[in-house]
């Protein structure tokens, strides 16, 4: 069974669509200059966060760690820093890179069994496997997208005040 008929998965992909959502939806009206601006003392900015995700998580733990892409593994030690974006990369690119490494990894999801063992492990990175299965990378996945969610909240505060759903 794959996992776009598996309930579990579905709903847990859901999870997922709504942290996605959620990242480019507190940045929606930033400008270029407030997308790259850092704010706080460790100098990220939203724009190299988003990269981070569409690079380091999306593309990284999908497609590469779940569906065992070559040419993604193989690109894994070229490509620098995800944080850094590069003064000549316009923001639209960034934002548009995580969409589509987002529908990218969607697809790989829906193609794969829930309990498929992992295409690629990164024993130089974390050592021995601690996920085993599309299913621990669903849940890593949604952890740290949230976990950058919140951080994308603080960020667009201090920016210029704007707060996501908060109810009063």
């Amino acid at each position: 069974m794959t996992a776009a008929s598996d309930p579990e998965i579905r709903a847990l992909l859901s999870f997922l669509h709504g942290q996605r959502r959620h990242v480019l939806g507190i940045l929606d009206g930033l400008d270029t200059d407030a997308l790259r601006e850092p704010v706080l003392p460790s100098g990220w900015n939203c724009l190299g966060l988003v990269q981070h995700l569409a690079l380091d998580v999306e593309r990284f733990w999908f497609r590469a760690v779940v569906n065992g892409e070559e040419d993604v593994i193989k690109s894994l030690g070229d490509g620098g820093d995800a944080w850094q974006v590069g003064p000549e990369v316009q923001a639209a690119e960034v934002l548009t890179r995580y969409r589509i490494e987002a529908e990218l990894a969607d697809g790989i999801v829906n193609a794969t069994a829930a309990g498929a063992s992992l295409a690629w492990w990164p024993h130089r990175l974390f050592g021995e496997p601690h996920l085993h299965t599309l299913r621990d990378v669903l849940l890593h996945v949604i952890t740290e997208t949230a976990c950058h969610a919140g951080h994308l909240d603080a960020a667009r505060e201090l920016l210029d005040g704007r707060r996501w759903l908060v109810l009063s």
